[in-house]
């Protein structure tokens, strides 16, 4: 079972080193973006997390668009498009 895993990591690897750093950040980035909104839920931390969560979206699209995954292209954009929107409002805010 654990062979199968390395296995499939290292394929990944294999098909595009580029998509594998991508998503490899974007998931460490995401992880910890969702950890901070969960540990900060009563007074959000929003300044951080939502960087956080955009760019481990744009690396999302990135990936997606070398991998060939149209729906996750979709899904990363929107996500993408939603947190830019936030950290522009909480920037707006700011001022």
């Amino acid at each position: 079972m654990i062979t199968k895993v390395i296995d499939f990591f290292k394929e990944s690897y294999r098909l595009s080193p580029l998509a594998f750093w991508c998503e490899s950040f974007e998931t460490i980035l995401l992880v910890g973006a969702s950890a901070t909104l969960t540990y900060t839920v009563l007074d959000p931390a929003t300044w951080i997390f939502v960087p956080m969560y955009l760019v481990g979206s744009m690396l999302g699209i990135v990936s997606s668009v070398i991998r060939k995954v149209a729906m996750v292209i979709f899904l990363c954009s929107w996500f993408t498009l939603m947190n830019l929107i936030a950290l522009i409002t909480l920037i707006i805010h700011a001022i």
